[in-house]
């Protein structure tokens, strides 16, 4: 339904289309691909940052300023990418989840059993390994850091690993970590918002509800929507609470259900072609024009009113986020200038280990042992298919914290005098390597057993 009216700037013979756009829109297709986009951007920040750091610390540290007379915003281009565009990978993030409570596996408390606990230990194990490296030290503050699985870059190694996989773990690891990311968010709302500021509730209560009455009025044009999310993301940053959380809060409100279903689809599809017929054998051209380009509008609406404004939104923003939002935020995030004393230093650092532990232990230990826990007290049930080496790759890869674990640690380490940000990031990176080399292995051994 989908193609039936798609753009034709993406269709034709001449070479631009069938080399550039063509081969682009193929490539965004392969399930890899975001993770693939992600690993270079972060490559060419580590690149750009070891041969000329001052360049790559003052091209992200340039200030944009905007002066308005109700409002001003003098941030950093660094702060712009990660408190401004990351809204939109936290508005696909705040739709997906919303699409598995909805029409996914988080719908079934039964099936959904296994991966939230799964999920629960993931979360609560990484944390507590972290808390015993870090306790009272001046890296307490980033126990949060290890909770957080990078859902692109696990599935896009999971992809790597091929055909043979059962369908059921790319289900298990989907949801583990959509529930994973809820837990993240949590965490970020409750524990990494700055100091309050109380008048700016009431503004951001008033924008939920103004979000929630569009919905409710039957408001399906994502356009009148986004101009809530706007001022939603205002009042957050104004009170002092992470700002991205507006695209969470947005994604989790957009309108689940499609007008029409399949059948009212078909009749109506039915009906509008019999009518484009009949108008065509009119013998007025004025009145064939007209009717023909109404029956047509009429059809469009119905193909396009056959989705939700959810899955609208997924199909518009999720490449968005993945080729664009999130290789940026890897681009102003991940340029680490990378020496010997700064490897001393991670290989000295606590918070730099309690990471490491946290992401490639804790969550090994903590989906596998909550997973166990849970289907031997009878809350949950292990698909047939699955058997515990594809859970144990599962829980490897969910050790691969690269964009939600950064967000974090710019969160928790926001004032840095000491250095303590490029550690963390060293322990993300380090951890997110081995989790992915080791999730594969474990994962390709299975494949050729079974």
């Amino acid at each position: 339904m989908a193609d039936l009216f798609r753009p034709r700037w993406r269709e034709g013979d001449d070479p631009f289309r069938r080399l550039v756009v063509q081969t682009t829109l193929r490539f965004m297709e392969i399930e890899a691909a975001g993770g693939i986009v992600l690993v270079v951007a972060a490559a060419v920040a580590l690149a750009w940052a070891n041969l000329d750091f001052a360049s790559y610390d003052s091209f992200w540290h340039t200030h944009i300023k905007l002066d308005l007379s109700i409002w001003s915003f003098d941030q950093s281009l660094q702060h712009v990418v990660n408190d401004v565009l990351m809204v939109v990978f936290f508005l696909v993030v705040g739709a997906e989840i919303k699409r598995e409570f909805t029409h996914g596996e988080l719908r079934d408390p039964r099936q959904a059993a296994l991966p939230i606990m799964a999920a629960l230990g993931g979360m609560i194990v990484p944390a507590a390994v972290y808390a015993a490296l870090n306790a009272g030290g001046d890296g307490s503050s980033g126990w949060g850091i290890p909770v957080a699985t990078d859902i692109a870059f696990a599935l896009g190694v999971l992809a790597l690993v091929g055909r043979g996989v059962p369908v059921q773990l790319k289900v298990f690891l989907l949801t583990l970590a959509v529930a994973d990311d809820v837990g993240g968010i949590l965490i970020i709302a409750i524990f990494y918002s700055e100091s309050i500021q109380v008048e700016w509730i009431a503004g951001m209560i008033g924008a939920v509800g103004f979000l929630l009455a569009l919905k409710q009025a039957g408001f399906r044009n994502m356009a009148i929507h986004a101009v809530g999310g706007v001022f939603l993301w205002l009042t957050l940053w104004e009170a002092g609470v992470h700002a991205t959380l507006a695209g969470v809060i947005l994604g989790l409100i957009v309108p689940a259900d499609a007008l029409y279903d399949d059948k009212g689809i078909a009749r109506r599809f039915d009906y509008l072609l019999q009518r484009l017929r009949y108008v065509q054998e009119d013998p007025d051209p004025a009145v064939r024009e007209h009717d023909s380009h109404e029956a047509l509008r009429n059809i469009e609406h119905v193909a396009k009113e056959g989705l939700s404004p959810l899955e609208h939104l997924e199909e518009t923003m999720a490449p968005i986020s993945a080729f664009f939002v999130v290789p940026i935020f890897a681009l102003a995030n991940a340029g680490i200038h990378i020496t010997g004393d700064s490897i001393d230093a991670a290989l000295s650092s606590n918070i730099a280990w309690g990471i490491f532990a946290g992401l490639l232990l804790g969550k090994f230990v903590g989906i596998l042992g909550a997973s166990a826990l849970a289907i031997r007290l009878g809350i949950a049930f292990k698909p047939q298919q699955l058997n515990w080496t594809h859970i144990g790759g599962a829980a490897l890869l969910a050790g691969i914290g690269f964009t939600v674990a950064i967000f974090i640690a710019n969160l928790s380490f926001a004032n840095d005098p000491e250095g303590l940000l490029e550690g963390a990031k060293i322990g993300i990176f380090a951890a997110s390597i081995v989790a992915a080399v080791l999730g594969f292995a474990v994962l390709r051994t299975a494949k050729a057993r079974f």
